[in-house]
């Protein structure tokens, strides 16, 4: 199956690649991926910059008016910024239909309502190690509370991109939001015609061997159950894209440790938005976050929608 042709069953066959623009290049990994997804698919890619002028307002109020003052600096800046993008997304794609948009919203509300139209939304982060401090307060509000499919390309992972043959990578957990991965992961197989490998751990704890469970899981044969979760979760979708070959590999505990060992080989990592139990008020949780911010490939969060 083509890449144009990938079934989505969210978003229409006109729904665009959006990609949030920043002004400072920590986006251009992001508008490469995305430029080049979109050429494959036939998708339109629109170029988003917000100014968010209401905080530019409050915090200058009158000086702002002083000659040349902050915001026409940030317009311009903004300006300059999708102009930047489109040129090197027109690079690596010279056929690509673009669309740019500079909005005086502020990013994380134009991105995340964005998102709810587009055929998936791409960030760009900096390289950095350690807190969410890393990802910027944007990327992180708009993967943690954005819908569908928000896909996060770090410049630490930019050498992902030259894995054309690297397996699609998918956590299941059974959950409700890992059923949706696991529709979107599919997908994603199919289009870039790669194995999707399903990674499930039995355990979010960490140990290795049965001799450390607690007393509680003395005798639980996780093997077994971690093989049946993944029957169920897979269920229907082997037939529906009968051309990608599925891999499972069931794990004891520790799924952040596996899924980022995986992606150091994969292509796109996909993963729910919330773990198992889908904890009411948990916008994005803690393994997702955690391979945010350290797999070696890009990261596709998806939300229930």
């Amino acid at each position: 199956m083509a890449d144009k042709d990938v079934d989505d069953r969210w978003r229409g066959a006109a729904a665009p690649i959006v990609v949030g623009v920043t002004d400072d290049g920590a986006s251009d990994p992001a508008v490469c991926w995305a430029a080049k997804t979109a050429a494959r698919r036939g998708r339109r890619l629109r170029l988003v910059h917000g100014l968010d002028l209401v905080a530019v307002h409050s915090a200058l109020g009158a000086y702002d008016v002083i000659g040349k003052g902050p915001t026409e600096h940030r317009r311009e800046r903004g300006v300059q910024a999708l102009a930047a993008a489109r040129r090197l997304a027109n690079a690596l794609a010279p056929d690509l239909a673009i669309d740019l948009e500079l909005s005086e919203a502020n990013p994380v509300r134009l991105l995340t309502d964005a998102s709810d139209s587009a055929h998936m939304v791409v960030l760009g982060a900096t390289n950095g190690v350690g807190g969410v401090g890393h990802l910027g307060s944007v990327l992180f509000a708009v993967t943690a509370h954005g819908r569908g499919s928000i896909v996060v390309v770090r410049d630490a992972v930019a050498d992902a991109r030259a894995r054309p043959y690297g397996p699609v990578v998918v956590g299941v957990d059974g959950g409700e939001a890992s059923a949706d991965a696991v529709a979107v992961a599919f997908a994603e197989a199919d289009a870039r015609r790669v194995p999707l490998l399903a990674v499930h751990s039995w355990s979010d704890l960490r140990f290795d061997c049965p001799a450390v469970l607690p007393d509680t899981f003395g005798g639980a044969d996780f093997t077994s159950i971690g093989h049946r979760v993944v029957a169920e979760s897979l269920a229907g979708w082997p037939e529906k894209y009968p051309e990608v070959e599925v891999i499972r590999r069931i794990y004891l505990s520790n799924p952040r440790r596996h899924l980022r060992q995986w992606s150091k080989t994969a292509q796109l990592l996909v993963v729910g938005s919330r773990g198992r139990g889908g904890i009411t008020g948990l916008v994005l949780g803690s393994t997702s976050l955690f391979l945010v911010q350290r797999a070696d490939c890009p990261v596709m969060v998806v939300h229930p929608h």
